[in-house]
């Protein structure tokens, strides 16, 4: 029987955007004013930096990190405030939530650092209809690829991963890992690229197929 639906965060309830401002747009303008270079060479560098890291790595997901590695002294915390305002839910983001906290106790897996989370929970107002909300960088130090990440959530809510629907935009951390320790997960494409038994296109239609279980 069902009794939680985990959600990844950006991509998923979230659109990308505010995050693709913080690290593509406000990061390189701190770092090219810092160091008096060229705004557009700046980027192409960063980029190249965070591919060196790459998403595998807890560091990659790090805002404080970056800021250290790259000897800024301007604050990160503001860089995360500055763009606030373009942080946007998907359209059938809200009445989905409302809907399903009704039948199921509802959370949030992310591997965004709990600062990412924080603010845009508060932005967008949707904190209220989650029972627990985890961080897998900030609160267990992993990412999402690691199956005994799962482990850790179910040990920590006290259920069996038979119990948990897990949905997300990223095929192997939300989708693959999950259903190796036994987690019934969707993969959420809305570029709709890919079709499959479970893989499905915005939550409405996820929410659809969990009421039919």
């Amino acid at each position: 029987m069902i009794k939680f639906v985990s959600f990844d965060l950006d991509g998923t309830l979230i659109k990308s955007t505010y995050a693709d401002l913080v690290w593509l747009e406000g990061l390189p303008e701190i770092y090219a004013h810092e160091k008096g270079i060229n705004l557009e060479e700046t980027k192409q560098f960063l980029r190249r930096e965070y591919d060196e890291v790459g998403n595998n790595r807890e560091e990659w997901y790090d805002i404080e990190y970056w800021f250290n590695h790259f000897n800024l002294r301007s604050s990160w915390r503001v860089l995360l405030e500055k763009y606030r305002y373009a942080i946007e839910t998907f359209p059938e983001v809200q009445g989905v939530l409302k809907r399903l906290c009704k039948k199921f106790y509802l959370m949030i897996i992310s591997n965004a650092k709990r600062e990412f989370i924080e603010v845009e929970l508060e932005e967008t107002k949707l904190r209220k209809y989650f029972t627990f909300i985890f961080s897998s960088t900030s609160d267990f130090h992993k990412i999402k690829k690691v199956v005994d990440f799962y482990s850790m959530i179910c040990n920590k809510i006290g259920v069996d991963p038979h119990e948990i629907i897990h949905i997300g935009d990223h095929k192997e951390f939300d989708y693959n890992l999950p259903r190796i320790l036994g987690i019934q997960s969707f993969y959420l494409n809305r570029e709709k690229t890919r079709d499959g038994e479970f893989i499905v296109y915005d939550l409405k239609e996820f929410e659809d197929r969990i009421n039919k279980i």
